[in-house]
């Protein structure tokens, strides 16, 4: 069972590591999103995916370690997740305190980046409304721009000769 834990703490120790490089990283895409550079952005969320896709690795090595500390210990009812485990653990200061200062860290690491995630979410939202609003405001000055009565006035067309919403050489 020692060995079970020592591995646990291992892995809780690699996925911290991992959550506190990411909160620099987190951090620096807010003033990318600032300055609208979309190519730092495409390389701040690679480096993103590739530090969420260790984290999903390191997460299917813990699950895998707690079901083998959950049949060591016979316990099948009920949740079972590192809280419980340190509960069960008071036989076992040292290993119980290491666990929930593992605990503790990871869960002031993840909190930092929801709030930073949900910061940038936020500047998102806001630039893609002010994208949205501009392309609104270009459709309707080109709308008025061709608002002219003409003998066929009944005929009146909407369009600018050239002109269109989107740019197809893209």
């Amino acid at each position: 069972m020692a060995s079970l834990i020592d591995e646990l703490k291992n892995i809780l120790k690699e996925e911290l590591a991992i959550y506190k490089e990411l909160i620099p990283i987190s951090e620096s895409k807010t003033r990318i999103i600032v300055e609208n550079n979309l190519q730092a952005l495409q390389e701040v969320t690679g480096a993103e995916q590739a530090a969420v896709d260790r984290i999903m690795s390191l997460e299917r090595k813990r699950e895998a370690v707690m079901n083998d500390i959950r049949t060591v210990i016979n316990r099948r009812t009920g949740d079972f997740n590192l809280r419980t485990l340190i509960a069960l653990m008071g036989t076992q200061p040292q290993q119980q305190q290491e666990l929930s200062k593992l605990r503790d860290e990871l869960n002031d690491a993840v909190q930092r980046l929801v709030s930073i995630n949900n910061r940038n979410k936020a500047l998102i939202e806001q630039s893609l409304e002010m994208i949205e609003f501009n392309m609104n405001f270009i459709q309707s000055t080109r709308m008025v721009a061709d608002n002219t009565y003409t003998k066929r006035a009944s005929k009146y067309e909407n369009h600018i000769p050239g002109a269109s919403m989107f740019d197809a050489k893209q």
